[in-house]
This record gives C-alpha cells, structure tokens and sequence, in this order.
C-alpha cells in the first residue's frame, strides 16, 4: 500500500508543498455523506463551516449547512477578462477551479476595526477591539490558495510584526483542501510549484474521483486532527486501483494548465523602467485595482479615521487598498507615483521579482484571478515574458515613469 508519511505536515510556516507529484501518505475513501458528516461534526463544535458555492453567476465562499450547496455540475468557464459560469453535465461537486474570491478575507478582513476612542469628562478613553472570534473551517481550498495562505503567514504571523486579527484567526482554522482535477484557462499553478495538488498546509485533503460507476473522494490527513476527523467519520482505506485513479487525475490536471509562468527565474531582465512594453501596458490597464482585490496574497492597507456628530467618539479601522490608487503612494508635496506605468510596474515587480527578496518567495501561486477578473484581459504571464525579452526602449524619461503623469 502507499507508505505514509511521519510527522504533522500543517505548518504555518513558508510554503512547504512545492512538489511536482503528491506527497504519499495513507489514503482513505470518502463519500459525500461522509464530508458532510464532517461539517456536521465540525459545526456541533462551534466552528463556522465555509466552503464554495453559487452566488450572483460566480462560485465564491459562503457558510454552508450542507455540503449539497456546493456548486455540484458547475464549472467556469474562465480567460483573460471573462469569467462564465458553464454546466458539466456530472454530479461532481468540485469540478471548477479557481472561485471568484479567495480565502484571504475570512482571515485579514476587507474592514477591521483598530481602536475605539471616546471622550468622556474631559478624558479620553482608547479601546481596543476583542480579536477573538469563532474558529472557522474551510472547506474546498485549492493547493494555489493554500501556498496563499502560507504566503501570508509568513506576512501576518512574523514574531516581529504579528497581525492580532490574522494571529486569532489562522491557527484555529480546520482546512479541508480539494485537489484540482479541472485547471481553468487562466491557471498556472504547476509552473509555480504550487499544484494542482495539496502536499502541505491542510489538515484533510481530498480529490474527487468521478467515473461513469462511482463517485467518492480520495481522502488523506496532514495534521492530527485531520486524521482524528477521519476515524471518528469510519473512513475505509482505499485500494491500489483507488490509488492509480488518484494519480492519473492528478497527472491529466497537471497537463491541462492554461498558461504557464516560470517560478524558479525571478525575471530580473524585465525590471528595465525604460522597456517599451510598460507604455503598451499603460494604454490598456485601468488602474482599477481589480487584480489586487482577486489576489490571494496582496495585503496592502490604509486607515480610515471616523467620528461622530457630538465629537465624543471616534473610531480607526483598517481597510483594503491597492497600489493602484494613486493616493497609495502619496508622499509630502504628491504622489511618488502618479502615472499607471508606474503604478502597474509596481504591482507586477513586487509581485514576481523583489517578493522574493522580501519574503523569500515569489508573491504570485498560479491562481490565475488576476488575468480572468482584469476588465481589459491583461496577461502577467505574457507581459513579463515580454519584459525580460531585449526590446526597442520606450521614449519616456525614468522621471516619467517613477511619478509622472505617462
């Protein structure tokens, strides 16, 4: 049978899972019943259930009560600047591949309060928010979110520069992550090491098998309480010919990618500020932050100050930003970054080329959302391709594009 693997493989620390084939570790049948005998379980110990389902023409997250409220026969049909939700004609639940939303906001929220201010005879009293909330499970997570994830553990639980809000959240978090078995037109995950199936960062993983004679989940525990779950649900191991199966979906995935970026070159050639492409970019984005919002993994903020009528109390949250906007970069006497040439080669550098010297690893995971929820279809993958090709230098100034109006 397969040899298992020793240890608790849920850290919360770097991406561990850059392999090209799955770890091998016991595995084990589940059926439908059984995953929503799982949330059951889950939720009768006061954990939120989240996992994928079908709202307003999209699949994104939501709490669900069942596991048959997942998208079951869906899938989308995804390309740059096109997202279509298309039948399957199965009853598989998780035949789509990237959801509209990633997992980033049930864990760094889009609004979170910081402090509380009110005045009161003369004194003023500052207050801090309560950071505990209810532990949450997630259900359905694909291996580009879990590198995600892990991305930004490495931001929000630095011991240095911890997150309160993400620190109270991310460690009681049960994660129940989905092999792909069905790419999207925009997804790369291979090409990043980051999929298409899980090898780290989840406490159950699973991949459906679907045939024209069954329907169940290959299923296999990465932390303790995964492989508690398991037991308590009587979950059967499964056989060598489920096994095979497993590998082959696994393989067929890996082969349907969409597009393609390579992870282990950080394409410094394409940092030129003076290549003409950056001028062909600028004409055609819109500045609209839409890849920043969709990214998994960008954490950019600003704070909003608010009081009310009487002037006795006054409140600070933090808010989602982009570096898009063109007051992100506002300095003493303006923008630093004024022109969307300069603003997009921020965001695509950060992303591909200095992440790695920040964080130790490039920021992108394959996801693909970035491309698909683009209004005008811009491609990283094929813009920076083109970057770090020698091409005829544009005629704008390196003052232009730093923090001019180009």
């Amino acid at each position: 049978m397969v040899r298992p693997e020793p240890g608790r493989n849920r850290d919360l620390g770097p991406w561990q899972g850059r392999a090209r084939a799955p770890i091998l570790r016991p595995v084990y049948l589940l059926s439908v019943d059984h995953l929503d005998e799982i949330g059951r379980r889950l939720r009768g110990q006061g954990v939120r259930t989240i996992g994928p389902v079908v709202r307003d023409g999209v699949i994104t997250h939501d709490d669900f009560d069942s596991v048959r409220e997942f998208p079951v026969g869906w899938t989308e049909d995804q390309d740059g600047g096109r997202y279509r939700l298309q039948p399957t004609g199965t009853g598989e639940v998780f035949a789509f591949s990237s959801p509209s939303t990633s997992w980033k906001r049930y864990l760094y929220p889009e609004r979170t309060l910081l402090i509380t201010a009110r005045r009161r005879d003369g004194e003023t009293e500052v207050v801090l928010p309560a950071t505990d909330t209810p532990p949450m499970a997630f259900f359905g997570v694909r291996s580009c979110d879990l590198a995600a994830l892990a991305i930004l553990d490495r931001v929000f639980l630095d011991p240095e520069a911890t997150d309160p809000t993400y620190a109270a959240r991310r460690p009681a978090t049960f994660v129940v992550a989905a092999a792909c078995n069905h790419p999207g037109g925009t997804c790369f995950c291979v090409s990043m090491d980051t999929g298409p199936t899980p090898t780290a960062g989840f406490d159950l993983s699973i991949r459906e098998v679907w045939t024209e004679d069954r329907h169940h989940f290959l299923a296999e525990s990465g932390s303790g309480a995964g492989a508690a779950m398991l037991a308590e649900v009587g979950a059967r191991e499964a056989t060598e010919e489920d096994v095979l199966l497993g590998r082959l979906a696994h393989q067929r995935a890996a082969e349907a990618m969409g597009r393609r970026l390579d992870a282990d070159d950080p394409p410094r050639a394409a940092t030129d500020p003076d290549h003409a492409q950056w001028d062909d970019i600028a004409a055609r984005c819109l500045a609209c932050g839409n890849c920043t919002m969709a990214c998994p993994t960008c954490f950019c903020s600003t704070t909003e100050d608010s009081t009310d009528l009487s002037g006795t109390n006054a409140e600070r949250w933090r808010v989602w930003d982009s570096c898009f906007t063109v007051d992100f970069s506002h300095l003493h006497g303006g923008a630093a970054r004024s022109g969307i040439k300069a603003r997009y080669r921020q965001w695509l550098l950060h992303k591909l080329v200095t992440w790695h010297d920040q964080f130790g690893s490039s920021g992108c995971v394959g996801c693909g959302r970035c491309i698909t929820w683009c209004p005008v279809g811009i491609d990283l993958t094929a813009e920076i391709a083109i970057l770090a090709e020698p091409r005829p230098t544009s005629r704008a100034t390196p003052a232009s594009i730093d923090g001019g109006a180009s």
